[in-house]
This record gives C-alpha cells, structure tokens and sequence, in this order.
C-alpha cells in the first residue's frame, strides 16, 4: 500500500511539472467544468433559467444580453456605461444551485482590463418579480442608482445582484444571509468571466451595499474564505446592516417598517420549506402576505405600516416556534470574522434597524481579529444612507489602491 502511494505521487507530481496549473477557465480536477456563456432570450424569457442548470461552478454565466441603462436624474455614470443584464449560477441556502439575476455596468473611455470590479448589493427592493434591481436601473426606476452612478465615476466597473429569486422564478429570500451573500460574490464572478465585458480574471474587487445590500455584503464578507477565496476583494462596505434578525423583528413590529417584517418572513418560508409560515397564519394575514409578493419596497412600506405580527397570525412563529427561531437565529452576523477590512456605519436614529445589534456585530468582530472601521451618523435609516456614501466610496478607493485601513477596535 506505501509503495502504490508512493508511485501515485509521483505520477501526480510529474503531471503538475508538465501540464502546470489549470489553464483560466478550465476546472481542476474533480470540479464541474465551466459553462459556456450564450446570448439570452429576448423579454422576460431572459429570467427563467433552463431546467436543468448547464453544469458550471457559482458565477458562471449561463446567459448574458446587451442592456442600456437609463439617465437617472442627469446620472452621467450611468449613462456613459456599456451594460450587460446577467443569468448566472448561484448557491441557494440549503447548498443547491441556482440561477440569480444581475447587471454588469462598465464605464466607456477606459481599459476594461485595468478596471477593479465593486460587487454592488442593493437595498430593499420589495418581492415582486418587476422590483428587480437589474430591470429598474433599465427603467430609470432605481433609487440605489445615484449610489451605483457615483461608483462609476470613479472609473470602477459595477456588479448588481438582483438576489435570488427577484426577478427570477420563486419568492425572493429576502434577509436569509447565505444566498444573499452568495448571490453577491457570484455575480462578481459573472462579471469576471462574461467575455463580452471584457474585465480581467484578476482585477481587485470591492462590495458595496446598505440595509439589506448591508445583510449582504457582511454575509459575503463571512463567506469569502470558504465560498470564494480566489476573489481578490481588498475592502466591504457594510451599512445600515440587519445584523440580528430577532433584535430587528422587535423594532418593526407595529411600526412604520412592519412591511419589512412580512416580506423577510416569506423570504424565511421560501429558503426553508419545513416553517411552513401559511400553517401560522389567520385569513387576513394569508390575503395580506400573498398581495405582498408582488409588492416592491414602497408599497410595501405604506400599506402594511403599523401592523402587528398578531394581526395576521393564529400564533406567532417567529418568536415562540423553535424551529422559526433556530433558523432565524442562524442568520445572525457576527461568528465568523471576516479577513479582508470592512467599513461598518449606522444611524444614530434608526427606526428600522436599531444602532444597539450593529455595535454589538462590530464588537463580536473585533473580538474576534477583524480590522472594521465603525463610523456612526446623525439621523435614521435613510438619511443615513446619504450621509455615509462619500465615506463608502473613499474607503473601498482606499483599499483599491492598496491602502491600510484603520481599525475602530
């Protein structure tokens, strides 16, 4: 047995002496290999993924076509960009692949091959399939547009997710940690791969997001060394960030963002099918939580503000049942710190996800090694989200150009 061991390795090493490393795009060993990107169909078909998946790893392109995103409010970024709407493979929470939208957007009048790619994880955007953040930058709908306009002036090449399931067949798991996290590193992948854009295999990479974009750039940031350790990610902005699902289920029961709540309980039910949240649910809360899928984030605020989890269930799942609050639970932030610098801001005044849990996320990061910077802001959830941006933006160009960052703990 030693001397078969021994001769297997040494074939083993005379192969790596004359074949080398796998050459870029091709699988190592005992790895699918990658699929090969064609041109999507035309109109909504664009969202609706073969069955079954081409086989490939996470960030695959199964589909790409050319896109032309819309001139927000006289956003030059955007309109001075080369755009291609993405299918590409992703991970779902129980580990499955799957198939999640996106965009790529890079800016005209430079060398794409030079040009860091920043993974763009945006806010809330609501259930519906029409919320989609790929279709309402198309639409010059999209209220993160002015944040992505302001990354492609300066000259960074932008990667949206629109997350699993918006967009794409099924109900978007909203707030569910590891597919959103995975959605993003994915679609930064994607935009790596895609030839069409012609983005290098090995330009730096940054993640950008706030509020649920927040959730999901954190989650990325956790992930990274397990799920995707060949990204070369230099920084991660974190913002406004739903750290601990249940501190926040408390915050936005019977308040304005109550809509929130709902739409993160589907997404729950929909990552995990034993919850079963409809066997909790009254007939008011059945007719209010199936109008709400296909709801986008404004109506999706106004029309459920001021309900209560009480309102719309027999009893109350997501604090009292064991299995809702196990996997509740299991989307906390925190265990896991990150190796790569992270920017960590919040609002003093934050009605929708209280200041208290993300302290308590940057101080189970600290103890645990990770370098974050923690910057706090006068106002609530949204003005917050404005105040932050210029420090976002100049932290991720900090790490770009391989600045150290300076860490709060």
């Amino acid at each position: 047995m030693g001397l078969g061991l021994s001769v297997a390795a040494a074939v083993a090493a005379v192969v790596v002496v004359v074949v080398g490393a796998p050459a870029r795009g091709v699988a190592p060993l005992g790895e699918p290999a990658p699929s090969t990107p064609v041109v999507g169909p035309a109109g909504d078909a664009f969202f609706t993924p073969p069955s079954p998946l081409p086989t490939g790893r996470p960030g695959d392109v199964i589909w790409y076509r050319r896109a032309k995103a819309a001139n927000v409010l006289g956003a030059a970024g955007l309109a001075a960009t080369d755009s291609w709407q993405v299918l590409y493979r992703s991970t779902d929470a129980l580990g499955r692949p799957d198939a999640v939208s996106g965009l790529v957007m890079v800016p005209r009048g430079r060398n794409p091959a030079t040009l860091p790619v920043v993974g763009f994880a945006p806010g809330t955007q609501g259930l519906g399939d029409d919320c989609a953040p790929s279709r309402q930058i198309l639409a010059g709908l999209e209220y993160e547009s002015l944040a992505i306009d302001r990354i492609l002036l300066r000259g960074w090449a932008v990667a949206v997710t629109d997350y699993e399931g918006l967009g794409t067949p099924g109900t978007h798991t909203y707030m569910v940690g590891r597919p959103q996290g995975s959605a993003l590193l994915d679609v930064v992948r994607a935009a790596r791969r895609l030839p069409a854009d012609g983005l290098s295999g090995t330009s730096p990479v940054a993640l950008y997001g706030y509020s649920q974009g927040g959730s999901a750039s954190a989650w990325a940031a956790q992930l990274l060394p397990e799920y995707a350790r060949e990204l070369p990610v230099r920084g991660v902005f974190s913002g406004g960030t739903p750290a601990d699902l249940t501190a926040v289920t408390k915050a936005l029961d019977g308040g304005l963002g109550f809509g929130f709540l709902a739409a993160a309980s589907l997404g729950m039910d929909a990552a995990y099918p034993e919850l079963k949240l409809d066997s909790f649910l009254n007939q008011t809360g059945r007719k209010a939580l199936a109008e709400a899928k296909s709801l986008c984030v404004g109506t999706l605020m106004t029309k459920y503000a001021g309900k209560h989890i009480k309102d719309l269930t027999t009893s109350d799942p997501l604090t009292t049942n064991p299995t809702w609050k196990a996997r509740i639970d299991e989307q906390k932030l925190g265990r896991i710190a990150p190796t790569v610098p992270v920017l960590l801001t919040h609002g003093k005044q934050d009605e929708f996800i209280p200041l208290g849990q993300a302290e308590q996320l940057r101080k189970g990061w600290c103890a645990a090694g990770a370098r974050i910077t923690w910057k706090t802001y006068p106002g609530d959830h949204i003005s917050a989200l404005v105040s932050t941006q210029t420090d976002a933006l100049d932290f991720v160009a900090d790490r770009l150009a391989g600045k150290a960052a300076t860490s709060s703990c």
